[in-house]
């Protein structure tokens, strides 16, 4: 017994030895401890399957899976590969292992084809384990390669079942079908879990975490971001294992904030760049969350590193548009549109496929820019768009905006010309499509508005002409004949139709009596009939309007005859004799404190006169008393004294300073 026992802790030795190399990567230490001989007596198989994931054996198909397996664990996916593809014989595990190989390497049609082998030539108990898997599949084609799903014929009996085939309908846009199936998904996952006792409700809700992120996914898709973020947000309080769902939902919730609350979006990127993410998500995931993190540092002014990060990406996708549309937003955010405007010229020169959307953003910079005759000159070298109906509405408004009616126009009959050539082919696009109508009758209507009715005849024969009981047209083009060739409008005048049928067949007094109906008397107009004794009766009611009494002046005497000269202006009266000017009145407070204008000029000896004063010129006296009468002014048009002078030096002051001067 202490022999076995001896030997039972020397196993146990080695064993705790090879687990430590293995979780340490010394695989080599590792090795050695394999290889070292077990005390006691040989009861155990050679540790071949040991050393598999130490070091490869040659020519031992027995041990193929299990190197395979450890290298897929390792995720060294290809090596895995490689190992499965030299084995001898395929077996059913091979076949299961190469299958997730593939899955991992998004080689989907390639493991349809294994899952299909493996469902109809093998007959166990892992049938409906398959049938996930190769659902799982199917809703990766559909989501990533945007392929039409093929119906498989799969009952959706389990959860896993219909979440991937919610997958595959979100992945067709079909999505309020998907949210049926990720509520039937999450009611399979509760009573199916509820049905062990061992499972608590916070394993059932771990459980459903990726259900409950894809119908938030759903909402965020369908523009009800409030409740996707909120569901988001119950997700990450949960604290799932799963590091990629995790990466996944911190990635959508910066997408939903975009510019705004960057400092939880900082916080959510740190989510992202978790331990195995790039193990657990595809390509495009993981290309998806960086390109959010080239924004998210574009957004937050962190110029250096959004443009590292779209370096990178460009480098890793030479082919995606996405990178360069980054580093051409940032130019922009620097007032760099020139630069950015020729790193998108260099990459449409390069990419061909991706010119149309290139150009657009160019012609997107030059109308910011103010350069609005550039943008259309690069929206009209778009040859695949330049017809299309949105396109030349766009340019007809631009050219309409400065004011180049021949550019416009040139743009209708470019595109009515794209509509016409396709007349002896075989396309949907036939030259009297409505498409091609509208663009015809649109053209017309823009050249009657700018006077270019003669332009316009030949767009409007050609609507007339497809639809001759269209009077609209009709009248229009008898308009634009009118002024060109009258007797042409003579003509096609008779093809409208008779005033009989034109006219209304309308009751007046009908009308007129109707609850609507509504008369309003004109002013000054007279009464007849009876409505001349309504009128009459309801004066007799009316209380006739009491007259106010005038108000008379306050400085008004009755014994006093007022002036019968009152209404008219001072000017035009008779005994106004106009302003006296250039005689200057006694300026008061003038001079030094305490002098006065009467006592200096007393005391002024050069004032003294040096010769007696002469005589009166005939007639002064009388002149004076008859001015005297003349010019009395009644009381109530008295004016104070002074008041003129003050008025007149008050705007005095007004003009010598002005507004805002010294």
């Amino acid at each position: 017994m202490a022999a076995a026992a001896g030997s039972a802790g020397a196993a146990a030795a080695l064993w705790s030895e090879v687990n430590r190399g293995g979780q340490n990567g010394d695989f080599g230490r590792a090795l050695k401890s394999v290889n070292k001989p077990l005390p006691g007596p040989r009861t155990v198989p050679p540790p071949a399957r040991c050393r598999a994931p130490c070091s490869p054996l040659e020519g031992s198909d027995s041990i193929t899976f299990e190197k395979a397996y450890c290298e897929y664990r390792l995720n060294r996916i290809e090596n895995a590969l490689k190992t499965i593809q030299s084995a001898s014989q395929q077996t059913d595990k091979l076949k299961e292992l190469h299958g997730q190989v593939l899955y991992r390497l998004e080689r989907y049609d390639d493991c349809l084809a294994v899952y299909r082998d493996l469902i109809r030539n093998s007959q166990d108990d892992y049938e409906e384990e398959r049938k996930t898997n190769l659902s799982a599949v199917v809703a990766a084609q559909s989501t990533w390669e945007k392929v039409e799903p093929e119906d498989l014929g799969l009952q959706e009996a389990t959860y896993e079942l219909c979440y991937n085939a919610a997958c595959a309908l979100i992945g067709q846009g079909r999505l309020n079908e998907a949210m049926k199936n990720l509520q039937k998904a999450e009611d399979l996952c509760r009573q199916s879990l509820s049905e062990d006792s061992d499972v608590t409700e916070e394993d059932i809700e771990a459980e459903l975490a990726i259900i409950h992120g894809q119908m938030a996914y759903i909402m965020q898709l369908q523009g009800r971001t409030e409740d996707a973020l909120q569901l988001y947000n119950q997700i990450i309080k949960l604290k799932p294992t799963d590091v990629g769902l995790i990466a996944v939902i911190a990635n959508n919730i910066i997408t939903i904030n975009k510019d705004q609350n960057v400092f939880d979006s900082k916080k959510k990127v740190k989510l992202t760049n978790a331990e195995g993410v790039e193990h657990k998500l595809s390509k495009k995931q993981l290309q998806a969350i960086e390109f959010n993190k080239a924004l998210l540092a574009m957004y937050t002014n962190q110029a250096d590193q959004c443009r590292k990060l779209s370096a990178s990406l460009q480098s890793q996708n030479p082919e995606h548009l996405l990178p360069v549309l980054i580093q051409a937003a940032q130019l922009c955010r620097e007032k760099q549109h020139a630069k950015a405007i020729e790193l998108l010229q260099d990459f449409a020169e390069q990419s061909p496929a991706d010119s149309a959307q290139i150009k657009l953003t160019m012609a997107q910079l030059k109308i910011a820019q103010g350069s609005v005759t550039k943008a259309c000159i690069i929206l009209r070298s778009i040859e695949e768009l330049k017809h299309k109906p949105g396109m030349v509405s766009a340019l007809v408004t631009m050219y309409s905006h400065e004011e180049d009616i021949d550019s416009a126009i040139e743009v209708f009959t470019q595109a009515i010309q794209w509509y016409q050539e396709y007349q002896a082919k075989p396309c949907d696009l036939q030259p009297k499509s409505p498409v091609h109508l509208s663009l015809i009758r649109e053209a017309a209507n823009f050249k009657l508005k700018y006077g270019r009715k003669k332009e316009a005849i030949s767009d409007l024969e050609e609507l007339w002409k497809q639809n001759p009981k269209d009077t609209h047209t009709l009248a229009q083009l008898i308009s634009a004949y009118s002024l060109v060739d009258p007797e042409k409008a003579k003509v096609l005048s008779k093809h409208l139709p008779s005033s009989d049928t034109m006219s209304l067949k309308v009751d007046v007094d009908a009308l007129e009596n109707s609850p609507g109906a509504t008369y309003v008397r004109k002013k000054g107009g007279k009464l007849t009939g009876e409505n001349q004794q309504k009128e009459q009766g309801q004066g007799d009611v009316r209380k006739k309007k009491r007259k106010k009494k005038g108000k008379l002046p306050k400085n008004y005497d009755p014994k006093v005859t007022p002036d019968p000269e009152r209404w008219l202006p001072m000017r035009e009266r008779s005994y106004y004799r106009g302003r006296k000017k250039g005689k200057k009145k006694d300026q008061i407070g003038k001079g030094t404190q305490g002098a006065t204008t009467a006592g200096t000029s007393e005391l002024d000896a050069s004032k003294t006169a040096s010769s007696p004063p002469t005589s009166p010129r005939p007639g002064s006296t009388t002149a004076m008393s008859s001015a005297a009468t003349s010019n009395m002014i009644p009381p109530r048009h008295q004016k104070p004294a002074g008041a003129a002078a003050t008025k007149k030096k008050q705007q005095q002051k007004k003009k010598k300073g002005g507004k805002g001067g010294w």
